[in-house]
């Protein structure tokens, strides 16, 4: 079995180099990024196993990785363990339970047991992440979405018609009205 390709992004070498020392080398290929720009580099170019992100990146947080990993059907499916020695940090941009967003949260330092039950964990929560899939536009797709335009365009036409009454009626119920008040204040004098 090849070795499965862990990206561990941190600042601090010291964590780089605890993960690469705690995980069975001959299972794990651990790649390593110092920043968040260059972690989402390696991210897209290497497409890894696994990611471990450490919140608190230079030059891109790791919450802004994090959000890029979001918006991509294909990267989002990768099973993240996110990193810090601050949970409040990572709470007040993320809420809890952490697993409705598909992530484990670790929080540093951890030991060896920890870890592996974060990697498990996260295998896990990334299977259970719906599939979002992506049809392409076919002429009978292309044909229907005509329809649908069509039918919004008569739509707003109709309404702005029935606008165009009301905003008349309204102004003949306004003049209505204030003949109605003169004619008071007529008798009144």
């Amino acid at each position: 079995m090849a070795a499965r390709k862990i990206l561990v992004i941190d600042d601090s070498r010291v964590i780089r180099n605890m993960v690469r020392d705690m995980l069975p080398p001959a299972n794990f290929e651990v790649l390593e990024a110092a920043d968040g720009i260059k972690g989402l580099e390696m991210i897209q170019q290497e497409k890894p196993w696994m990611i471990m992100l450490d919140f608190l990146l230079p030059k891109m947080s790791g919450f802004e990785v994090y959000e890029a990993l979001q918006q991509s059907p294909e990267l989002v499916r990768i099973p993240l363990v996110l990193m810090s020695g601050r949970k409040e940090e990572v709470t007040s941009k993320i809420g809890e339970p952490f697993e409705d967003k598909y992530l484990v949260f670790i929080e540093k330092p951890f030991e060896q047991k920890e870890l592996i039950t974060a990697i498990k964990r996260a295998m896990v929560l990334a299977e259970k992440r719906p599939r979002i899939s992506v049809m392409p536009l076919g002429s009978a797709d292309l044909a229907s979405t005509d329809r649908t335009d069509e039918a919004l365009v008569k739509r707003i036409e109709e309404l702005e018609a029935k606008q165009k009454l009301l905003e008349q009626q309204m102004a003949s119920q306004q003049k209505q009205f204030q003949q109605l008040v003169d004619f008071i204040k007529k008798k009144l004098n």
